[in-house]
């Protein structure tokens, strides 16, 4: 029987995603289990594929992931895929190759770098869960937040806060085997000239959503430009979008790691994942 291994970080067994996914394989007659991705007992080669999920401990301990999925034979999303992933200066490249993101400034370190805004939201380009990340309205306070990131020798990411956040929220698009899936809403998560917030802060204001024909073109065009540019097609991806200033699009983020899918939140996603990842197998 086929076996599939669910990779989550010890402190989060709990993900609802992972209930979710384990009943659809189930349903789909394969042997599923979930695993600690950092478990020195674990035989990674006994799985037909292991899926990375909620390894959000990740962020503080990149460099022993990134060794570890370097490790997994049958990974997915693949190491390469994570390792360029798990650094939000991707989006550099997607910007390059085309692709509208929010417009933002790299390891600003004084207060004329910022981007002309109202408000600004500073973060590393290595996080998760918005850890580290604050909203700004004072420019003094915004760029120190990012000179205390960079003397921790961590690159930082600056970007006008976007106002479509507070009144549409994000939405999340979510692409299995290349395929939309289903889509969600996420509220605003930061309040103004607050201290960032830490691991492990992952609730957020999620609902479910349908998402218009020209969301889903607009992720399933990012999702095509990554493919190109990592030469290798994710076996699942996660799309957030905003609304800019002028109506159109911007991304986000584009998630390839270990993003939630939010699974409470459709009827079909967990089975939709299940027959991408067989299809991805029987390939």
């Amino acid at each position: 029987m086929t076996r599939i291994g669910w990779a989550a970080g010890a402190a989060y067994l709990d993900d609802l995603d992972l209930q979710h996914l384990q009943r659809a394989a189930e349903r789909a007659g394969l042997r599923s289990e979930t695993v600690v991705w950092d478990d020195p007992d674990v035989d990674w080669e006994s799985f037909d594929a292991v899926v990375v999920r909620s390894c959000w401990d990740y962020v503080p301990r990149r460099e022993e992931f990134l060794a570890w999925s370097r490790q997994v034979p049958t990974l997915v999303n693949d190491a390469d895929t994570i390792a360029w992933n798990t650094d939000k200066h991707y989006l550099r490249e997607l910007e390059t190759a085309g692709v509208p993101i929010v417009p933002t400034a790299w390891s600003v370190q004084d207060e004329a770098a910022l981007p002309e805004a109202a408000e600004w939201v500073v973060k590393p380009t290595v996080s998760a869960g918005a850890a580290d990340t604050a909203r700004w309205r004072d420019a003094t306070a915004a760029a120190e937040h990012g000179r205390r990131l960079l003397a921790a020798g961590r690159p930082t990411m600056t970007q006008p806060y976007v106002d479509s956040v507070d009144s549409e929220g994000e939405t999340g698009l979510l692409f299995f085997g290349g395929r939309f899936s289903h889509a969600f809403r996420k509220g605003a998560l930061l309040a103004g000239d607050e201290d960032p917030r830490t691991l492990p802060a992952m609730k957020e204001d999620i609902r479910a959503r349908e998402a218009s024909a020209d969301q889903v073109a607009f992720g399933a065009e990012v999702v095509a430009v990554a493919t190109s540019l990592l030469s290798t097609a994710p076996l699942y991806a996660r799309v957030d979008v905003v609304r800019a200033p002028d109506g159109s699009w911007q991304l986000m983020e584009l998630e390839l790691t270990e993003p939630s899918f939010f699974l409470q939140h459709t009827d079909t996603g967990a089975d939709a994942f299940v027959t991408a990842l067989r299809e991805r197998l029987d390939a």
